[in-house]
């Protein structure tokens, strides 16, 4: 699943790049999306998050991609591997700037691990 979001200027931190946080934020975000497309009939938290790399400084406007992809399903969480690549401005290459890996789990109405069951296929 892919996802979109423009740096603002509200994005950025003391020195004008992205701040880190709101990386996290919509990683976190888009992976509890996809993971409620893909399992519609569950309540979901975080669990984890994998060590955090940025691996290039992002401006204010850039466009951001990022594509979330479910690389383990266990009984009760699921994990999702999320790519995030930016295009500045007035230009055509994307270059990598973040990845990691966002596992939630899946809990009952008194916060209580379930079961997942099977995955819906979502067309994209």
């Amino acid at each position: 699943m892919d996802f979109y979001t423009i740096v603002r200027t509200e994005h950025l931190n003391q020195y004008g790049y992205l701040f880190g946080g709101n990386m996290l934020k919509w990683v976190d975000e888009y992976a509890y999306i996809a993971a409620l497309r893909e399992f519609p009939s569950c309540r979901f938290v975080t669990r984890a998050m994998d060590a955090a790399s940025f691996t290039q400084s992002v401006n204010n406007g850039a466009l951001l991609a990022f594509r979330v992809k479910r690389i383990r399903k266990g009984n009760s969480s699921v994990t999702y591997k999320v790519d995030v690549h930016a295009r500045n401005l007035q230009e055509q290459d994307w270059h990598d700037v973040f990845d990691i890996a966002v596992t939630l789990v899946a809990i009952d109405r008194d916060g209580q691990k379930q079961t997942l069951p099977e995955p819906v296929p979502i067309d994209d």
